[in-house]
């Protein structure tokens, strides 16, 4: 039983972490939803001006190669994006620049200006990254609390551009570790994301507002509404969803993947990519699958808006939207997915409703959310988003579509930093606590392993009466060494930052410095428990990494070499812990022998 005296020191340390939270947060949420604001004008100016102004697109060639050049030689590490953030609350090292701020918002309205598909939920969460990492850095937060601030920095931009605070304070702790949430970061988030909100209002800007009819006139007397048909129609939309957001991604990321192998000079991506747009638009005869989607002054022309309109059907909207976006962002334009995600989504909605025989207006409704939460694996935070948008009248419907959305887009995000806290499947083979991008590459490798069997039944040499092949493997070695050093993930390389602007890990820098010296093999290999130097012992973290918890570096090469790399970066390694072993390198030299006689290949091979 708590004594008297723990019950109230405990109380008193709550007090304590709520004043703090509150002085931190209330600022720096109104900081970034000043920021959002500006960027929602000048977002919607950008717009008008390219309607008035339609020889605008012609210039998207040059705006490309600008801002992705602009990135290359300043923004370095900023040019990451989400990403990074999600990154660096998961393994903190050093931190988000605050030159993420001005560099996204520029290059996305950029974007917008000369008509590139995209959206700007990206831009959002990267001004809250990198405000909520400047605000860390000024207080001096430990390594957790910068995490829960990095949490509310996202939803404090989110709640903002999208004037969603819920959604976006559950967006905030979902959205980074799928299956798995940080409950302590939820105050934190929720203040964030509502201070950010009211911030955008203040400065007299507005979202626009998507209605649906169904069931608006439904008498208060006839209780709860709950169509058993519609509902199965429901779930049968949600998996088209999840398909339709798991095509978005993997397309997404073979595109961008395709770009780099046809393009290796970067700046060079946006201009093909902006010749492919424009040609597309004269092929199509339509820029209504430019900019965000959001209105046109076309009244012909087909936006998220003309989706909750009834009778208005277009099968493949969500399709050519789909592939504007992926060509926009792949190929090095700024901006976010979730507002293009929203279109197609609504668009999808709306063309299976037309299948079904089902309310137009609800059904894009669901779309708006359901592909959004298949993407970003965010089903809670999507299906309060729709509650907050259309209504708690929808919600069972909205419930169902995200939930079915989610199951069915797979271990797919447009995220590829988050993480897999809980696979969506029971199958043994889906190991937990690695991020998308490392569950894509297993899976490619899978699928090569399969296509190599294939092949080799395929192609397997078959045998002739007389005549065998054996292998003949020779083994050679040579003497060489390994070094391991011990450090802690947080540690920065000296020099490399500034208070403001955050420095690189010290392990990336060594394992750069490594190959810039080339040395054979080097690998950062981070641990789940031990201590290193006499120090405490250190356990892995239930959510996120421990930022204490010791990491090796190996270095590969011979003895020479590593004594050369040790003494030439002794800034880089003072008082650390650093083991040298003395090891063998192996090498398998493989030569095919044939013999006339398979009896005597035989005879030979075991000889």
């Amino acid at each position: 039983m708590m004594s008297p005296v723990s019950f109230l020191g405990l109380r008193i340390e709550q007090v304590r972490s709520l004043i703090k939270w509150i002085g931190i947060v209330i600022p720096m949420a109104a900081i970034v939803g000043t920021l959002c604001a500006l960027f929602l004008w000048a977002l919607d100016r950008a717009t008008q001006a390219r309607f008035s102004y339609p020889w605008l697109i012609y210039g998207m060639p040059v705006a490309g190669f600008l801002m992705v050049l602009a990135y290359q030689r300043f923004g370095r590490s900023a040019e990451g994006g989400n990403n990074i953030i999600v990154e660096q609350i998961h393994e903190p090292g050093g931190g988000v620049p605050l030159r993420m701020a001005p560099f996204i918002l520029i290059t996305t309205v950029l974007t917008h200006l000369v008509g590139g598909s995209a959206g700007r939920e990206g831009t959002a969460v990267q001004l809250g990254g990198s405000i909520s990492s400047a605000f860390a850095k000024a207080f001096r937060l430990t390594p957790a609390d910068v995490r829960i601030l990095l949490m509310a920095g996202i939803a404090a931009g989110f709640g903002a551009v999208f004037g969603t605070p819920i959604a976006g304070a559950i967006f905030a702790l979902e959205v980074l570790t799928i299956g798995r949430m940080q409950y302590e970061a939820l105050l934190p988030s929720l203040m964030a994301a509502i201070v950010g909100d009211w911030s955008c209002h203040a400065w007299g800007v507005e979202h626009t507002h998507y209605a649906i009819a169904y069931l608006a006139n439904a008498s208060d007397a006839t209780g709860f509404h709950l169509n058993g048909f519609l509902i199965i129609k429901v779930a049968a939309a949600g998996v088209l969803f999840g398909l339709a957001a798991r095509f978005f991604s993997e397309l997404s990321h073979l595109a961008s993947s395709a770009f780099k192998v046809v393009c290796p000079y970067a700046p060079l991506r946006p201009v093909i990519a902006s010749a492919i747009l424009i040609a597309m638009v004269y092929a199509l005869g339509t820029r209504e699958y430019l900019g965000l989607g959001v209105w046109s002054p076309n009244p012909a022309d087909v936006t998220i808006a003309s989706f909750f309109q009834p009778g208005a059907v277009n099968h493949w909207s969500w399709f050519w939207k789909t592939i504007f976006t992926i060509v926009t962002l792949s190929s090095g334009f700024k901006g976010g997915e979730v507002t293009p995600l929203f279109f197609i989504g609504a668009a999808l909605g709306s063309a299976v409703a037309a299948l079904f025989g089902a309310p137009s207006d609800l059904f894009a409704g669901l779309g708006f959310v359901a592909v959004f939460a298949g993407a970003t694996n965010t089903p809670l935070a999507c299906m309060i988003m729709g509650i907050e948008l259309f209504g708690a009248e929808h919600a069972v419907y909205i419930a169902v579509a995200c939930f079915m959305a989610y199951l069915c887009s797979g271990h797919s995000s447009i995220y590829m930093s988050q993480r897999l806290g809980q696979p969506k499947t029971a199958s043994p083979h889906i190991p937990p606590d690695l991020s998308v991008r490392q569950v894509r590459d297993l899976n490619t490798q899978a699928f090569g392993d399969l296509v190599g069997r294939v092949r080799m039944r395929a192609y397997r040499p078959q045998p002739t009466e007389n005549v065998a092949i054996m292998v003949n493997h020779t083994l050679t070695s040579k003497e060489t060494g390994l070094v391991r050093i011990y450090m802690k993930p947080r540690e920065k390389a000296p020099g490399s930052g500034s208070r403001l602007f955050g420095g690189r890990p010290l392990y990336r820098e060594i394992v750069l410095q490594a190959k810039a010296a080339g040395i054979m093999n080097a690998a950062a290999h981070h641990t789940h428990f031990g201590y290193s130097n006499r120090g405490k012992l250190e356990d892995e973290g239930f959510d996120i990494s421990n930022p204490d918890l010791t990491i090796c570096i190996e270095l590969i090469a011979t003895r020479d070499e590593l004594e050369r790399f040790c003494r030439t970066h002794g800034d880089l390694l003072r008082r650390k812990v650093i083991v040298y072993k003395h090891i063998e390198h192996w090498d398998l030299i493989s030569e095919d022998i044939a013999v006339d006689d398979p009896l005597a290949a035989k005879t030979q091979q075991r000889a």
